[in-house]
């Protein structure tokens, strides 16, 4: 499991990447062939965990993530001015440190491995398409197209959560919001968010062919069954952490029980989630799925510092 080359996205360290069936072959699951598992640690600096780059790696992917193509073209080179413009459209939560606080840290996380580790394009930034307060739970928190090597492509339509743990209750919750994801509505709805806006045919304005693909295949009269073989659902808990909370160096220790903690993690979820979607999702076989796991020491310090940092560019 352990891979001598240290992977990483930005600052953090790959521990797994691997489809689940390779990480855990004794695994009596059955339909498990889509189903990957990714594991990403920040690490620690003077017996501290370096919470600093993990906000400086938010920071790094908010503008993208909370504004359009073309806005984010039009500051280009004017950093400060992103960022003021970026923390204007994040949608904040009154719910002191409870499970949904904070949710916008998971999506713009997920955002940044979309596009630095699975490469997507930067065309559907999902927070600037969903500022209506009440639309929280509608939708995926991550649309993104994914170009092959021969023209083709894939959809990632993303879940993403921060929670307390990672323990069997709060599975159940992230499943349901797969399910209703994966409904003809919530499907369609994210179809017209990719070809309705003018910034994915700006950035594919040299890949005019590929474009015609992707919006004759999300067009309405297109059914939604066809989309399921191209369909990649990842799903990122962002996770309070005891055993990252008790650590305070990078050590071979910590990362072999870190990545067993995950692969055990990693067999409950998908059981529960087989369990509840094969026999209700159609093709359900045909979509893959993602799981991306990351640990951190404490929920409590991390949006604190994440709320008075939007707070401070809002009032710029």
């Amino acid at each position: 499991m352990e891979n001598s080359d240290e992977p990483s996205i930005g600052d953090f360290e790959i521990l797994l990447d691997d489809f689940f069936c390779n990480l855990n072959p004794d695994t009596k699951l059955q339909d498990i062939d889509r189903k990957r598992v990714l594991s990403v640690v920040n690490s620690f600096e003077e017996g501290k965990w370096r919470y600093q780059e993990f906000q400086n790696f938010i920071w790094d992917n908010i503008a993208e993530t909370a504004l359009s193509y073309q806005d984010r073209n039009a500051l280009i080179n004017q950093s400060h001015s992103s960022l003021i413009e970026a923390a204007k459209n994040l949608r904040l939560i009154d719910n002191p440190y409870g499970e949904t606080e904070g949710s916008e840290l998971a999506e713009i996380l997920l955002y940044g491995f979309m596009k630095h580790h699975f490469k997507a394009l930067t065309a559907v930034p999902k927070i600037f398409y969903k500022q209506n307060p009440k639309d929280n739970a509608k939708g995926a928190d991550s649309v993104h197209v994914v170009l092959e090597d021969d023209d083709s492509f894939t959809l990632w339509f993303g879940e993403s959560k921060f929670y307390n743990s990672i323990e069997d209750a709060r599975l159940s919750t992230i499943i349901k919001s797969v399910e209703e994801s994966l409904t003809k509505e919530k499907l369609q709805k994210e179809n017209r968010i990719i070809t309705n806006v003018q910034d994915l045919q700006a950035i594919l304005q040299d890949k005019k062919e590929v474009y015609e693909k992707i919006k004759k295949l999300l067009s309405k009269s297109t059914s939604v069954d066809k989309i399921k073989a191209k369909l990649n659902v990842p799903i990122l808990i962002l996770h309070q952490c005891d055993i990252t909370n008790s650590c305070i160096e990078m050590t071979e220790d910590y990362k072999k029980e870190i990545m067993e903690h995950h692969i055990e993690r990693a067999e409950s979820y998908f059981k529960k989630q087989i369990k509840k979607l094969n026999s209700k999702v159609f093709k359900y076989s045909e979509i893959s799925f993602h799981l991306i796991l990351f640990p951190i020491p404490e929920k409590k310090p991390i949006v604190e510092k994440f709320l008075n940092n939007v707070e401070f560019y809002k009032n710029q």
